[in-house]
């Protein structure tokens, strides 16, 4: 798949096929993954894959603070998959004071990052995403016994499309996002 294609091709998919997705394809879409850029190449995001129905249906259920769109995208996924960053990395500086004005919400650049190369990635091998931001961390963190030191960022809730892709929405022209100065 062209690059191009890929980028303009990818969709937020929220319903699924019932169809498994292969193990190795996830390690495939990790070992992409893990080359996004990071804070001085600190690579601290982390990828936790729920492949278990009743734990996702934990995570549904409980999860998303009530936010039932994410319940049923959740359901009808064939894997979630838990993002996280190891605090206290990014944007610091080795004595703990932070490098830059944006203290600790560096860690947030680097996994929006990482979730955009796992979504290209898994659109390239024809799965679907949708990253999920409406989320209850703290639950999910102790339902899966996450690594202490380890905050959640984001969930991505992965399989196979149910249907078809659509159209991409209109998109602003570049003449209104660009400027040079």
């Amino acid at each position: 798949m062209e690059f191009s294609d890929c980028i303009r091709g990818r969709r937020s998919v929220r319903r699924f096929s019932d169809r498994e997705i292969d193990r190795a394809d996830i390690e495939r879409i990790v070992d992409m993954a893990r080359y996004s850029p990071s804070w001085k190449n600190s690579q601290t995001v982390r990828y936790h894959v729920v492949l278990d129905g009743g734990v996702k249906g934990e995570i549904a259920r409980g999860g998303v603070c009530g936010f039932e769109r994410n319940t049923k995208t959740i359901d009808s996924s064939r894997a979630l998959v838990v993002v996280t960053t190891v605090t206290g990395i990014c944007g610091y500086e080795p004595d703990g004071s932070f490098t830059t004005a944006k203290g600790a919400g560096w860690e947030m650049f680097d996994a929006g990052v990482a979730c955009q190369s796992f979504c290209l990635a898994a659109h390239s091998l024809g799965l679907g995403t949708v990253i999920l931001g409406i989320f209850d961390g703290d639950a999910i963190k102790a339902r899966l016994n996450l690594p202490e030191g380890e905050s959640v960022s984001a969930l991505i809730a992965l399989g196979y499309p149910r249907d078809p892709a659509k159209d991409a929405p209109p998109r602003k022209e570049v003449s209104e996002l660009l400027s040079f100065i």
